[in-house]
């Protein structure tokens, strides 16, 4: 699995993210411009000691990450998608993509990729969407369950 945000703001957010990424074994993929260092102590407190065994890659762009790594599906977390994520059929080694914290994706996405876009369902009324780390985490534990792999924490 692939996990890639693009122009991530809050370094705890991220931390959390390459956290994640190293519990699942997935990688991390940082598209530019950063909102913080890579040597920002609160991405490497939120990423704690597992930061060193992170496989993160950063690019300078989305069509560099593109080319770079020839992605099969692309499955897009946002807010603005008309199609819940517990509809999607995920494939082995997806390619999850979220946008940052203030702004989502950039704008062309909801127009290029828009039958590859996702949302978590919030029946809730006040909140107008998740913490990024969290709706990754939703996003990427749910791909990690349709895995024919998944299974009990080994």
């Amino acid at each position: 699995m692939n996990i890639v945000l693009i122009a991530p703001e809050i370094p705890h957010n991220t931390g959390a993210v390459g956290r994640l990424c190293v519990c699942l074994g997935a990688r991390l993929h940082l598209i530019r411009p950063l909102g913080f260092s890579l040597t920002t102590s609160h991405l490497k407190r939120a990423g704690l000691d597992y930061w060193a065994h992170l496989d993160l890659s950063v690019h300078t762009t989305w069509e560099a990450f593109l080319e770079a790594e020839n992605p099969g599906q692309l499955i897009f977390g946002s807010t603005r998608a008309t199609q819940s994520y517990f509809d999607c059929r995920v494939a082995p080694n997806c390619t999850l993509i979220f946008g940052n914290e203030s702004s989502g994706l950039p704008s062309e996405f909801y127009t290029r990729y828009r039958d590859d876009l996702y949302a978590l369902p919030m029946p809730g009324r006040h909140a107008r969407s998740h913490n990024l780390a969290m709706a990754v985490a939703a996003f990427a534990y749910e791909a990690y369950r349709q895995q024919p792999h998944a299974g009990p924490p080994s």
